[in-house]
């Protein structure tokens, strides 16, 4: 075996089928004996990705039979990730994460989580506008790793590059991550404001503005500016509020027509992690003081606080100052320990 994928949804299935066809040795490791069976019989994972056959390089197993791989790429819910760690026995040098989620109640991100479960391994993520359907489909897809060590990311590259899903190389590892985990946040606000039937400029301004909070909360937490106006932050955020691929925009969407969150969970049969990270981020948020109220919006129609009429039309109501979209006064700060980046000419005041 060259690689691991733990995780046997949609996008642990379609890591492993890319990787396969590059030419390497994969094995999908699941939780769920009766799934795992499923899979390794028909050859596919029916459940969650039908119509794609798994090369012969792809094998399937259970975690509880895992004895360490060269590389793992982790794609788990980001509440599961620290649990399923502590029943991973052996060697693992290398783990990639391919979440797009925080973890509930502390708000960390994977790769945190990966380096204080396993110090002595090297830690690395992938991310990026990659719907699981159309990478295996083979439609043109790009995405990003990111890692301390250049080493880890060229390793990513290299596993994963092929002429139809292009990976590019970064170091901003919180950056690319929270990108990834916050886009999922306004996914479910753009499947809203559709839902209940608004036009696009609505979506526009909504998007715009979930935008300059994302960067906001980013860079407050040492990303970079350039990773969220790029692939890993704008492109995964246009590709995830709008398609009905997307589980989050689904998600969005079933609120704004009226559905209850429990109901549209269940109809989606699969974790949204914009559920999760939108009580997360707005723990951290008040906590730190950082001033995010699409996100907060958004989460309290989650949460059915509020409605999501209401919602947005508080928010409308709020877009009414300064755009305020000058990231160019940075600076750098020690904050708990930590280099932080804040924009400390924000005129905005949301």
């Amino acid at each position: 075996m060259d690689v691991a994928v733990i995780g046997a949804g949609s996008w642990g299935t379609a890591l492993a089928i890319l990787l396969a066809r590059n030419g390497l040795d994969v094995t999908i490791y699941g939780r769920d004996h009766e799934e795992v069976m499923i899979m390794g019989q028909c050859r596919e994972n029916m459940k969650y990705l039908p119509g794609f056959p798994f090369p012969k390089e792809v094998s399937v197993d259970e975690l509880k039979n895992y004895q360490g791989a060269p590389i793992a790429y982790i794609a788990l819910p980001a509440s599961a990730i620290r649990n399923v760690f502590s029943e991973m026995k052996g060697e693992t040098p290398i783990l990639i994460m391919a979440t797009k989620g925080l973890e509930t109640d502390s708000g960390k991100v994977a790769t945190t989580i990966a380096e204080e479960c396993f110090p002595n391994a090297k830690v690395g993520v992938v991310s990026g506008p990659n719907l699981a359907v159309e990478v295996v489909q083979g439609i043109p897809t790009a995405a990003v790793a990111a890692s301390k060590d250049p080493a880890v990311a060229d390793r990513i590259r290299g596993n994963l590059n092929s002429p139809s899903f292009r990976v590019y190389a970064s170091d901003d590892v919180i950056g690319v991550e929270l990108a990834g985990a916050l886009k999922n946040v306004l996914a479910i606000g753009g499947g809203v404001s559709d839902g209940l039937g608004f036009g696009d400029n609505t979506k526009g301004a909504l998007m715009a503005r979930g935008l300059k909070e994302m960067i906001t909360y980013g860079l407050a937490h040492g990303g970079r500016l350039e990773t969220f106006m790029g692939i890993a932050g704008v492109g995964d955020l246009f590709a995830t509020a709008s398609s009905k691929l997307s589980r989050n925009y689904r998600l969005g969407y079933a609120i704004g027509s009226g559905k209850h969150i429990a109901e549209a969970l269940r109809d989606i049969g699969q974790v949204a992690e914009g559920v999760n990270t939108a009580e997360a981020v707005m723990h951290v948020a008040r906590h730190e003081g950082i001033q995010i109220p699409v996100f907060e919006m958004i989460d309290g129609v989650v949460r059915e606080k509020i409605a999501p009429r209401g919602a947005v039309a508080l928010l409308m109501e709020r877009m009414t100052r300064e755009e305020g979209l000058d990231f160019g006064h940075l600076t750098h700060q020690t904050y708990g320990g930590e280099k932080m980046e804040r924009d400390l000419d924000d005129k905005t005041g949301h």
